[in-house]
């Protein structure tokens, strides 16, 4: 990282951030990208066509693309390939929602049934592969074999992630380094990939690519600290799933790893039963200690310290609006409550 990086200031975490405004920055690019999704889509199996139209019409921010088209256009590409490839991350990202909701018997999705409550688990999967596969057709024609070297890590990385997840399913003694490297693999390399191809297709230096790659993962990293926080203090409403999921799959978040740590060994051993049982009915116990432990504070702490180092990431890119707004974003994640 550059020394500059090292003398700067903490950035302010707590000024207000308009989602909406940085959304107009790529409005015309990312209503391109969302019609050329529509017409992948497209296919005679009415039932790829089905799910694939709910789930990538359902909602969402569609942050991965906008990272890579806010990222392309902070440094100057003026070509059109940045389109595919932002295409090309939303179908990673929803194929492996797809498979992640039928992982862990997930109904809710963005507010909505999930597609596997719809259609069933196999159809779910199914779909999941198709558009896995449509995908790698697609990246194929940036005709780059450092874009498909990327994103073929990527998707390698994310399914390594999803099995250390599972590994780590009801095992209370799971580690904050532990969980931190399934969130790295599992959600923040698919943002590091967004911004790194921007890097690539502009023919950026090394040092450039690495320092974008550095922000989609400190964001990415930002991001799931974030929503791993927010099971334990969102409304299932803004949430757009159900609180106490977590909880339910016996998934051993960082709020829950904290509490147990923090909390006397009575209080510790309700939350290491819950985790192991995967008991639902004992969130609202476990609630109260992850609060009285101080671990949704600390949850959002390393949030803020992972959205500083993204922000840090971003000294070589040249100021533009495009700029501030991947700045705005790094603190958008981490004062968000859906």
């Amino acid at each position: 990282m550059p020394a500059q990086s090292q003398e700067q200031k903490p950035f302010d975490m707590n000024q207000t951030i308009d989602f909406d405004t940085i959304k107009m920055l790529t409005l015309d690019d990312s209503q391109a990208t969302d019609q050329l999704i529509l017409n992948e889509l497209n296919s005679d199996v009415v039932l790829i066509n089905q799910i694939g139209h709910y789930i990538v019409g359902s909602g969402g921010k569609r942050l991965r693309p906008m990272l890579l088209l806010l990222a392309a256009k902070a440094l100057n590409y003026d070509g059109q390939q940045h389109l595919t490839l932002a295409a090309v991350i939303e179908f990673i990202h929803t194929a492996t929602l797809l498979h992640d909701d039928v992982v862990d018997e997930s109904d809710l999705r963005r507010g909505k049934g999930s597609a596997n409550a719809v259609w069933g688990n196999a159809a779910s999967v199914l779909v999941g592969d198709f558009l896995y596969s449509k995908a790698f057709e697609m990246m194929v024609r940036a005709d780059k074999m450092r874009v498909m070297e990327i994103l073929s890590k990527t998707t390698t990385a994310i399914a390594e992630g999803e099995v250390l997840q599972l590994l780590n399913c009801n095992n209370p003694t799971t580690t904050e380094a532990s969980y931190l490297e399934v969130i790295s693999r599992k959600t923040a390399i698919l943002f590091s990939a967004a911004t790194r191809l921007s890097a690539v297709l502009v023919n950026a230096p090394d040092e450039t690519e690495s320092q974008m790659a550095a922000y989609g993962m400190h964001l990415g990293n930002a991001f799931q600290l974030i929503d791993d926080a927010l099971d334990y203090k969102a409304n299932a409403e803004d949430l757009g799933k159900n609180l106490g999921d977590d909880l339910a799959e016996g998934k051993p978040t960082l709020p829950l790893i904290h509490a147990i740590e923090h909390a006397n060994e009575h209080d510790s051993q309700i939350i290491i039963n819950a985790i192991k049982e995967g008991d639902r009915n004992a969130f609202n116990d476990v609630y109260k200690i992850v609060k009285a432990t101080g671990a949704i504070t600390y949850t959002e702490k390393r949030a803020d310290e992972e959205a500083q180092k993204a922000i840090n990431a971003l000294d070589l890119i040249p100021d533009s609006p495009y700029k501030q707004a991947m700045t705005e974003l790094a603190v958008f994640s981490v004062q968000r409550n859906y």
